[in-house]
């Protein structure tokens, strides 16, 4: 599909990753990019986002591009994007609608696609108007007005029932995940949850580590549903790791909320395998953005090993570091040439060992 980007610089320090990111975001979804218009504000207009110069910059591009969509870089309330379609007699999807529609090309369990079809319902439910522009164009009209009114509310009532359902089938599924859990701890199992920045090749490593067959692609949010596997670790005995969704930058917030039975497998875990794009130069602000999603879930206070990943395109040395307590902290490794990962199940295991040790010391506790 031929798409026209804009991309609005607000001043951010990171805007040409933010636009880069998009750009993957854009080609992932399938869109071929025409041309990218980029746009300078300090602040949001109310009516369009962008100024009504670059508005009609914009027109005049669509005029000769003709593209089928307009790709708008940022989170567009429901009026703006009403406003932009008007102007450009074209479809614009926001970022979020963006993200939204990647997910729902993704998921493939029947969990994913629930989650997904409720995030596409709470986002659509805000812009029910803008699929009503026809009746607003005969409000004066004999009849038009009640008719337009009602099935609006009919819509959000059908909008309103089915979200309530989907919620429902969600929480039986968290409760089956709840369930599973439980009987992983009865038997004592460690469990290892790998998470980090999208495309930072945490399904290549889970695939390296666990022999298993899970989808890996050089793409943003390759992977969206959860993929469990239970591995043998010398020192640790029988692990469960799991692989789950990618973070991003500003992930809308009713995706964490959609998303949250996935992101339940890290809350749970006894260790996080934080996986790092060593190659990339904002590697430090991908992992501060993981962290504050973590923290967003509840799952900053579990441990964590910060596992820097692709360091074949790095040119760095497979190694293990440790913390001023002699903690390992960091690991490095390439799950695609497969070096470093003897040094990643060494760590697995004596952070297994940790835990084991405090587990037995607080039933030691608990029982004097």
């Amino acid at each position: 599909m031929k798409a026209l980007i804009i991309s609005v610089d607000m001043g951010e320090p990171d805007y040409d990753a933010h636009a880069q990111e998009f750009h993957m975001l854009a080609e992932g979804a399938g869109a071929e990019i025409l041309e990218t218009l980029r746009v300078r504000r300090a602040k949001p207009d109310a009516a369009h986002f962008i100024g009504s110069g670059k508005v009609e910059e914009a027109h005049q591009l669509i005029e000769a591009l003709q593209p089928e969509v307009v790709l708008f870089d940022q989170p567009l309330s429901p009026a703006q994007q009403r406003n932009l379609e008007r102007v450009f007699k074209k479809r614009v999807v926001d970022r979020v609608a963006l993200i939204l529609d990647i997910f729902a090309l993704r998921a493939k369990s029947h969990e994913g696609k629930l989650q997904v079809e409720l995030a596409q319902l709470q986002h659509l439910s805000t812009r029910l108007t803008r699929l009503w522009t026809h009746l607003e164009r005969q409000k004066g009209g004999i009849g038009m007005r009640g008719p337009g009114e009602s099935q609006l509310e009919m819509d959000r009532r059908m909008i309103g029932a089915k979200v309530k359902v989907l919620r429902e089938r969600l929480d039986r599924v968290q409760r089956q995940r709840a369930t599973q859990r439980r009987s992983r701890a009865r038997g004592s199992t460690f469990s290892v949850s790998l998470v980090g920045y999208t495309n930072a090749g945490k399904s290549t490593l889970f695939n390296a580590l666990t022999r298993a067959g899970a989808y890996a692609a050089d793409q943003l949010f390759a992977t969206l549903d959860t993929t469990t596997r239970r591995i043998w670790i010398e020192g640790a005995g029988q692990v469960v790791v799991s692989d789950t969704v990618g973070f991003i930058r500003d992930l809308p917030p009713t995706l964490i909320a959609a998303f949250r039975a996935t992101l339940e497998e890290t809350v749970h875990a006894d260790l996080l395998l934080h996986v790092v794009d060593a190659a990339s130069p904002q590697r430090d602000e991908q992992i501060m953005e993981v962290n504050k999603v973590l923290e967003d879930i509840g799952a900053d206070q579990i441990p964590r090993i910060l596992v820097y990943n692709k360091i074949d395109e790095a040119d760095y040395e497979p190694r293990v570091e440790r913390d001023e307590h002699g903690t390992i902290a960091r690991v490095f490794v390439s799950a695609l040439k497969r070096t470093g990962l003897d040094g990643l199940r060494g760590a697995i295991a004596e952070s297994a060992q940790i835990a084991g040790n405090n587990a037995f010391n607080i039933q030691n506790i608990q029982s004097e």
